[in-house]
C-alpha cells in the first residue's frame, strides 16, 4: 500500500476544545485514560497497513511532536513512518495555513517525494473504527477521481456538517457546506435504506471530512487559491469530476467541543459502549510507558475505566474515566468525571516542599468530592474540594482557576485547587 499517502488534518486553533487546547494541539489532547486523540486516525491507518502518514499542524505542536516521537517509531525494514508538518516558511510562501486545503498545498513539495497514487485525507479529532483498506478499495473499483466518507446523521447534526446529495451509483450530485439550523435542507433527504438499520432520524448524508484523492486530482484541485475542502474544493469538484460516496454505518463522532468530548469519554464506561478499545484484531496505539498496573485499596468503583499507574484508596468511583498515575486519596468520591491523570509521579522531596508550602499533590486528595467534570493532567486537588457537587454553578465562563464550557466544569492542565475550595 506504499502507493497510498495518509494526511492527517490536526486543525486549527481548536477554540471549541479550549481550554483543553490551551497548551496543546487538537489532535494530541488526551481521551479515554491513556489515548490522544490523534491515536485514533493513525491505528486507522496502520490496522490497514497505510504506514506512510504526514499530521499537518501549526497550533500548539510541542506535546503532539514529543507523543509522536515516541510512540510511532517503525522498524527499519518496513517503509513507514509518522511525521509531523507544522507550518515553516518557505521562499514560496511565508503565511500561515488559511485552511485545510491550503495546509495541504503548502507541503506539495513534501508530499510529492513519496510519489503517491493516492491522497487520503483525515482528520485529526474523530472516534471512529474504519475499515480503510475498503475505503480505498471502493474508491479504485469505482473510478472516481474523489471519494468521501459519509455518514447518516439527523438534522441537528446536519448543522455543523458537510451535507451531500448522491445518486443511486452513490456518485455525488450536490455539496452543502455547515447549512446550520435554520435553512431548509429537505431537498437533501437521503433514503432511509442507505443507513441500514439507523435511527430514522438519521436521512441526511453528512460529511466525516475524510477523502481519498487520485493523485491527479488532487492537483488539479488545488491549482488554486481556494483554501478550504468543505466549504470551495468539494463543491468545485463535483461540477468537473466524478466524486463518489462512501457510506460508513459504524459509530463516528465528531470530537469537535467540550460537550462531545465530555460524553464520549464518559460513553466508553458503559457495558457495552458503541466505540470498543477491546479490539484485539484492530487495536488502538498509543505510548507504551510501562507503567505498574492500577492498584485500587478498599474502594468501590462502578462503570468506571481506570488506566495504568493508579493508586486509588478507599474512595467511591461511578461513571467516571481515571487517567494515568492519578493518586486518589482516602474518602474521595468521583462521579461523572474525565480525569486525564499525571505526566509524572511525585517525589518524596517533592511532597515534602509541597506540605512546607501548603500546596496540595498531584492527584485527587483527602475527601475530595467531584461531580460532572474534566479534569485535566497534573491537577493539584486539595483535601476536602468540592467541585459541581454545591449546585452552584454559573454560566460559561473563565472563572479563574476553572472554565465552565457547555454546562461542564474544566479544570485546566497544572492547576492547583487548595484545600476546602469549592466550585
Amino acid at each position: 500500500m506504499s502507493d497510498v499517502l495518509s494526511i492527517i488534518l490536526g486543525g486549527g486553533k481548536g477554540t471549541r476544545l479550549f481550554p483543553l487546547t490551551q497548551s496543546r494541539a487538537k489532535p494530541a489532547v488526551p481521551f479515554g485514560g491513556k489515548y490522544r486523540l490523534v491515536d485514533i486516525p493513525i491505528s486507522n491507518c496502520i490496522n490497514a497497513n497505510l504506514k506512510q502518514i504526514y499530521i499537518v499542524t501549526q497550533f500548539n505542536s510541542a506535546s503532539l511532536h514529543l507523543h509522536i516521537g515516541q510512540t510511532y517509531i517503525f522498524d527499519s525494514f518496513t517503509k513507514g513512518f509518522v511525521e509531523i508538518l507544522a507550518a515553516e516558511q518557505t521562499l514560496e510562501h511565508s503565511g500561515w495555513y488559511e485552511g485545510t486545503a491550503d495546509a495541504v498545498r503548502k507541503n506539495f513539495s513534501h508530499f510529492r517525494t513519496q510519489s503517491p497514487s493516492y491522497y487520503l485525507i483525515l482528520s485529526g479529532d474523530q472516534l471512529y473504527r474504519m475499515d480503510l483498506q475498503e475505503l480505498l478499495k471502493k474508491h479504485i473499483d469505482s473510478g472516481a477521481s474523489i471519494s468521501i466518507a459519509c455518514t447518516g446523521v439527523n438534522r441537528e447534526n446536519a448543522s455543523g456538517l458537510g451535507i451531500l446529495k448522491a445518486d443511486k451509483n452513490n456518485q455525488i450530485t450536490e455539496f452543502l457546506e455547515k447549512p446550520g439550523p435554520i435553512k431548509d435542507i429537505s431537498d437533501y433527504m437521503a433514503p432511509a435504506e442507505l443507513f441500514k438499520g439507523k435511527n430514522k432520524e438519521d436521512c441526511y448524508l453528512g460529511s466525516m471530512g475524510i477523502y481519498i484523492f487520485n493523485a491527479k486530482a488532487m492537483e488539479d484541485c488545488l491549482a488554486n487559491e481556494l483554501t478550504d475542502f468543505g466549504k470551495e474544493i468539494i463543491p468545485n469538484a463535483i461540477s468537473k469530476l466524478k466524486v463518489n460516496a462512501y457510506i460508513y454505518d459504524g459509530y463516528w463522532e465528531d470530537i469537535g467541543t467540550i460537550k462531545n468530548f465530555y460524553e464520549a469519554n464518559l460513553e466508553l464506561t458503559t457495558l457495552k459502549p458503541r466505540f470498543d478499545f477491546y479490539d484485539e484484531q484492530k487495536p488502538i496505539y498509543t505510548h507504551m510507558r510501562n507503567l505498574p498496573p492500577s492498584k485500587m485499596n478498599f474502594s468501590n468503583m462502578n462503570q468506571s475505566i481506570a488506566a495504568e499507574g493508579c493508586i486509588i484508596t478507599n474512595a467511591n468511583i461511578t461513571n467516571s474515566i481515571v487517567g494515568i498515575r492519578t493518586i486518589i486519596e482516602t474518602g474521595s468520591s468521583l462521579n461523572g468525571v474525565v480525569c486525564m491523570g499525571a505526566d509524572y509521579y511525585e517525589t518524596e522531596p517533592q511532597k515534602l516542599q509541597n506540605a512546607e508550602s501548603r500546596i496540595p499533590n498531584v492527584g485527587i486528595g483527602r475527601g475530595a468530592i467531584i461531580k460532572g467534570a474534566i479534569i485535566d493532567k497534573n491537577v493539584c486537588i486539595g483535601e476536602g474540594c468540592r467541585i459541581g457537587v454545591d449546585d452552584i454553578r454559573r454560566t460559561d465562563g473563565n472563572y479563574g482557576h476553572y472554565y465552565i464550557v457547555d454546562g461542564i466544569i474544566v479544570i485546566p492542565k497544572n492547576t492547583i485547587l487548595y484545600p476546602g475550595t469549592v466550585i
